[in-house]
């Protein structure tokens, strides 16, 4: 189930649909990047070289020091950032899996504005944080990558199949939908940080994981459908 839902979900990420997603997502994080960049380079400019006039190679070091920072903080920035837009836009996903693979089946309903801003930050913490224990866990050589996988399996899997359920479930239906199938939603997740775990290919997670949990929701709801009407209203 989990593995015909990962090839279904990669088998659709070239689609126009998911490469609007992405790029979207792409260029709205280079661009707060950029503008932090300038912004960050201009306080300096303006602020501190001046009070270091009487050491000019100070203030032309910390220039550089600046943008050798920014430079390197992009890097490590630009999964994370573009994790967040992409939250924004992951109910585009789930409508092009659906209208492709369920398209007799009623569609999905989208968040409203304020969940939906609610779930980008939370997807913007999570992968973070998943970078964040990823350096972290340089210095623990040997559980280093266990540790790594488990914790961010059983994160990954819960927001985002929680997000999948909640297109069709109330949020408490969602939630015990997700722990009567704990154990197949963190594989679920051990394939998403897997997949996160590779470097350029990971800018895609979002994408990647949203569609694989679409799908393992739909298989999941074979076994118990869902009763759309009064969940959506409970919501």
């Amino acid at each position: 189930m989990i593995i015909e839902s990962a090839r279904l979900a990669v088998s659709q990420l070239f689609e126009a649909e998911f490469r609007h997603v992405f790029w979207k997502s792409i260029g709205l994080t280079i661009l707060l990047l950029a503008v932090a960049w300038i912004g960050l380079e201009a306080l300096v400019s303006t602020f501190l070289t001046p009070l270091l006039g009487p050491w000019p190679w100070v203030a032309t070091a910390l220039v550089w020091l600046t943008g050798t920072g920014m430079f390197f903080g992009a890097i490590f920035l630009i999964a994370p950032v573009s994790a967040a837009f992409a939250g924004i836009f992951l109910d585009d996903v789930a409508a092009a899996v659906e209208a492709r693979h369920y398209p007799n089946d009623p569609p999905g309903e989208a968040m409203a504005i304020i969940p939906g801003i609610v779930l980008s930050a939370k997807f913007l913490l999570i992968v973070a944080a998943a970078n964040i224990v990823a350096l972290l866990l340089v210095l623990l050589p040997g559980i280093n990558f266990a540790i790594f996988f488990v914790v961010n399996a059983y994160l990954i899997g819960r927001e985002y199949f929680q997000f999948a359920a909640m297109r069709f479930r109330s949020e408490a239906d969602a939630s015990r939908l997700r722990r009567d199938h704990g154990v197949m939603v963190f594989l679920a997740g051990l394939v998403v940080t897997g997949f996160m775990a590779v470097p350029i290919l990971n800018l895609a997670t979002p994408i990647f994981a949203a569609a694989l949990m679409v799908h393992l929701h739909k298989k999941l709801s074979e076994r118990e459908p869902y009763d759309r009407e009064p969940a959506r209203a409970a919501a």
